[in-house]
């Protein structure tokens, strides 16, 4: 196991959530808690985070609906282990588990058909391609390994219930590899671009939501999606709302 050194603390959600991350290589994003944002859970449902992490966003949703019960799956045990230490942190140990375990392997504690929603941010760089990270937590968290993008869905698929919720964040430029796995399969798809915004706001999306209903057959929907920044680097009041005041994030 690679251990992480230099662990601080940081807080998102304006303080709601506060979190233990590596001073160095892999941190959280604001992927994370758009991810969290985007779960249209309800009291008591159960969610499943695929590559929790140090548990970011399972922090995140259980910061906005108290009863909700949030599991996570993490390969790599010292962010295993980290996830387990905010659960703590905030007062959510009884309702948040996170187990160690492969999602090409999973454990047995992990079922099928078990999960109201399931939300993952996975690994964004296919497999041979890109620089990798000097940092091997990073790069474990960042590049592909053994598990194809389109191999990690389908665990997601399998995992939560008909009628459920699977939610992904990733790079635009993978979008048609995530719609490719997901049909027949899942249907009322919602694909929610993450637009930069800022000083160049006709630049394109470089990170997309995509959310859709297992064994649903509803069509695709192209949403207009949130704008993250002003002219002036600010985030949108939008996003602030969001980031800041913890509010859910409306795609659908």
């Amino acid at each position: 196991m690679t251990e992480l050194a230099g662990i601080v603390e940081t807080t998102l959600l304006n303080g709601k959530v506060r979190c233990l991350q590596p001073e160095n290589g892999y941190r959280i994003a604001i992927d994370t808690v758009l991810l969290a944002a985007a779960v249209a859970a309800k009291p008591d449902e159960r969610v499943l985070d695929v590559g929790a992490g140090a548990g970011a966003a399972g922090l995140c949703i259980a910061a906005r609906l108290a009863s909700l019960k949030v599991s996570g799956i993490e390969i790599q045990p010292q962010f295993a282990e980290l996830a387990r230490r905010n659960a703590v942190l905030n007062d959510v140990a009884e309702q948040f588990h996170i187990v160690d375990g492969d999602v090409g392997d999973p454990p047995s504690s992990i079922r099928a058909d078990s999960y109201d929603h399931v939300m993952s941010n996975p690994p964004f760089v296919e497999a041979g391609r890109g620089r990798v990270p000097l940092d091997p937590s990073k790069a474990m968290a960042t590049m592909e390994g053994d598990v194809a993008l389109g191999d990690w869905i389908g665990f997601c698929i399998r995992m939560v219930k008909t009628k459920g919720t699977i939610t992904i964040v990733h790079r635009a430029d993978r979008v048609e590899e995530i719609l490719a796995a997901m049909v027949g399969r899942v249907g009322d798809l919602v694909i929610f671009p993450l637009w930069p915004g800022g000083a160049k706001p006709d630049q394109p999306a470089k990170r997309v939501i995509v959310q859709g209903r297992k064994g649903m057959k509803g069509a695709t929907t192209l949403s207009r999606g949130l704008v993250l920044h002003q002219p002036g680097g600010e985030y949108t009041d939008d996003t602030k709302h969001i980031l800041v005041d913890a509010q859910a994030l409306e795609i659908r």
